[in-house]
C-alpha cells in the first residue's frame, strides 16, 4: 500500500513560475556582453536549473563572480515583465491547502528573488509553510541538503512527501532525500529528459498534481 501524502515540496522557477524566457533572456544578455556569438538558445538551456555560480565557474571560472553579479541585476530589473504564472497554478495550491496538505518551496535561487516571484503569483503570505533558498544551505539540490531543511521545518517525513519539479537537480534531489517525485511535463528541457531520471510521477497539468496526490490518499 502506498504511504499517503501529507506535505509537498515545490521548486519555483519553470515548475510553479514560468521564469524560463527570464532566464534564458538573461543568460543571452550576460554572455553576449562576454561571448559574443558563442551561446545560443540551445546552449543555455542546460543552465537552467543548477546555482548561478555553478554555471558561471563552468563558463569562465575567472569571471564568475562578476558574470553572476550581472546576472542578478539584469535579472530582478527585468523579472516582471517576463516572468509569469502558468496556467492553473493558483488553483492547484489553494487545492492541496483546501485537502490540508503542508507545502513549502525548495529552490536554487536566493530568497530576495523568490519572493518577488511569490508576489507576481499573488499569492498569500502562508500558503507555503516555509521557503528553502539557496542562502539558506551549503549544497544546492540535488544534494538532499535543502529538501531535508524543508522537511524538518514543516514536521514532513520523507514516506509522505513528494517533490515537484521541472529539473532533473529536483528529481535527483528528491531521490537523494528518500521522497517520491513528480516531473512536470511543462520543462524547458522536456519531459523526455526528465524520464532518463525516474520520475515517481508525471504531471501534465497542474491538475495533475492535486489528481496525484488524491489517488495515494484515498
Amino acid at each position: 500500500m502506498t504511504n499517503k501524502i501529507t506535505h509537498v515540496l515545490f521548486d519555483f522557477d519553470g515548475t510553479l513560475l514560468n521564469t524560463n524566457e527570464l532566464i534564458i533572456a538573461t543568460f543571452q544578455h550576460v554572455l553576449d556582453r562576454h561571448f559574443p556569438g558563442k551561446y545560443n538558445e540551445e546552449s543555455i538551456l542546460p543552465f537552467l536549473g543548477p546555482p548561478l555560480i555553478e554555471t558561471f565557474t563552468k563558463v569562465s571560472p575567472e569571471k564568475a563572480e562578476q558574470l553572476t553579479a550581472e546576472y542578478r541585476e539584469w535579472n530582478v530589473a527585468n523579472h516582471d515583465a517576463y516572468a509569469r504564472p502558468f496556467p492553473g497554478v493558483k488553483e492547484m495550491l489553494y487545492a492541496l491547502k483546501e485537502r490540508g496538505i503542508h507545502m513549502a518551496l525548495v529552490s536554487t535561487k536566493r530568497r530576495d528573488v523568490i519572493e518577488q516571484g511569490i508576489r507576481l503569483l499573488d499569492l498569500p503570505d502562508d500558503l507555503f509553510e516555509t521557503l528553502v533558498a539557496i542562502d539558506d544551505v551549503k549544497n544546492a539540490k540535488p544534494d538532499p541538503e535543502p529538501l531535508q531543511l524543508a522537511m524538518e521545518r514543516i514536521g514532513a517525513h520523507p514516506e509522505t512527501t513528494i517533490m515537484v519539479g521541472d529539473n532533473h537537480h529536483d528529481i535527483e534531489g528528491g531521490h537523494n532525500a528518500g521522497v517520491r517525485t513528480v516531473a512536470v511535463s511543462w520543462s524547458a528541457k522536456g519531459i523526455d529528459f526528465l524520464k532518463q531520471f525516474h520520475p515517481t510521477y508525471i504531471a501534465d497539468t497542474m491538475e495533475d498534481i492535486v489528481r496525484i496526490v488524491d489517488e495515494a490518499n484515498r
